[in-house]
């Protein structure tokens, strides 16, 4: 499924892996050690393979008991050091078509694939194109003189950025992907400033992740969904994923449709129903299918094992050197006991190592991946109903994977 050896393009004497001696920050590679080798200094057990992680274990019937009862529709995916461990499909992709749902699907990620977009910021810093400490007035025009001189890069990521976005109108259905630009970037540039910037949370603001990925089109000369496609996507080798459209979430048999649940209780494709709205209270009336494209900064599709190697990307140099992978998943705002915010990815600490994650839930839409850099381990949930409890697989897929149950997911 996944290339469990060699990086693509990267030599491998500067192929840098997570965990061990890089946990407490020292260079790998002035070690002198090797990917293989840097994997063997993590944790102790670290090569086991604990038995709730294997298929018939603890997580694999679990999650096949929740498709049972009609509460999951997707695929979940547990891979260690880039082989799988266990790969599950459950459900119907396209119900009207009647196409089920199987590994290579791809899922519609929502928040879940935010943090595409520090990727890509610190792509560009560490090309020498922007700086961390930039402010919006630097790169952007049409921002007020606040906004513009005072709120950095680094504010926007940590989610700190003091900034509050208008009223979303969940009611407009968008027709193009000009539509979609025009529209976030005046709804970012209307945006105000209502804390400090740097200590005021803002971490589910829009407009700090719209003003974002309108910096990274500024620096790089093309739109955030082409620069992630190309350097991100293409580079990682996920060649299931993209900014897809409506048109082709409509057509394509591989993209699996959302089915909200409407206010009476009954399930229907959202993308086919653009008329309709969710009845969950906390998305009242929105429907993903209005977007056309998801909104620079945020979303995107992917499949399992893409994301899996997404997951291998950020740790092995194929994406971002180490020193600047680093910065990307570094504890910067605690936000618990044991877990803190990093750039657009909350990071936690359980059984003893590492958890970098992301979660997005949408009307038709649950998406989570979380990486255990210091075991190996990359877990992914993706599902298309309104029915599983994601906050509650993450849990018990953290539990197979370190022994102790998660406090919470990463991210809505």
């Amino acid at each position: 499924m996944t290339d469990s050896n060699g990086v693509r393009g990267v030599d491998r004497r500067r192929v840098l892996a997570w965990g061990g001696a890089a946990a407490v920050g020292v260079p790998l590679a002035s070690m002198g050690l090797s990917r293989a080798d840097a994997v063997s200094t993590g944790l102790p057990g670290a090569d086991r393979i604990p038995p709730d992680a294997r298929p018939g274990g603890a997580y694999d019937r679990y999650v096949a008991q929740l498709a049972a009862a009609g509460k999951f529709s997707g695929v979940v995916l547990l891979s260690h050091r880039g082989r799988t461990v266990l790969s599950r499909s459950y459900g119907t992709a396209d119900v009207q078509k009647k196409v089920l749902i199987r590994e290579g699907t791809a899922f519609s990620l929502s928040s879940a694939g935010k943090p595409f977009l520090p990727v890509a910021v610190l792509q560009l810093v560490q090309r020498g194109k922007l700086r961390l400490s930039d402010t919006v007035g630097a790169h952007l025009e049409g921002f007020p003189k606040a906004v513009a001189e005072r709120v950095t890069v680094h504010d926007l990521l940590t989610g700190a950025s003091g900034l509050r976005s208008p009223e979303e109108d969940v009611d407009r259905v968008f027709g193009s992907r000009a539509e979609v630009q025009r529209y976030y970037g005046q709804r970012a540039r209307q945006a105000e400033l209502v804390g400090v910037p740097g200590v005021a949370s803002t971490l589910h603001e829009e407009a700090g992740i719209t003003i974002s990925a309108l910096i990274v089109e500024a620096v790089a000369g093309t739109t955030y969904w082409d620069y992630v496609q190309k350097n991100i996507f293409e580079r990682c080798g996920m060649t299931g994923s993209a900014f897809y459209t409506r048109p082709q979430w409509l057509a394509d048999p591989n993209i699996a449709h959302p089915y909200m649940t409407l206010a009476d209780g009954s399930v229907v494709d959202a993308v086919g129903n653009l008329e309709k709205g969710s009845g969950r209270p906390e998305v009242l009336g929105k429907n993903p299918g209005r977007a056309f494209i998801d909104a620079p900064g945020d979303g995107g599709f992917a499949t399992a094992p893409d994301l899996v190697r997404f997951g291998q990307a950020l740790g092995n140099g194929t994406l971002l050197e180490r020193p600047w992978a680093d910065v990307l998943t570094a504890a910067k705002l605690p936000q618990g006991p044991a877990s803190f915010g990093a750039y657009l990815c909350p990071v936690s600490i359980s059984g003893g190592q590492w958890v970098f994650e992301r979660a997005g839930g949408n009307p038709g839409v649950g998406a989570n991946w979380s990486i255990y850099p210091d075991t190996g381990w990359v877990g992914v949930i993706l599902s298309n109903t309104d029915s599983a409890p994601l906050r509650e697989m993450i849990g018990r897929e953290t539990q197979a994977i370190t022994g102790v149950e998660a406090t919470g997911g990463g991210g809505g």
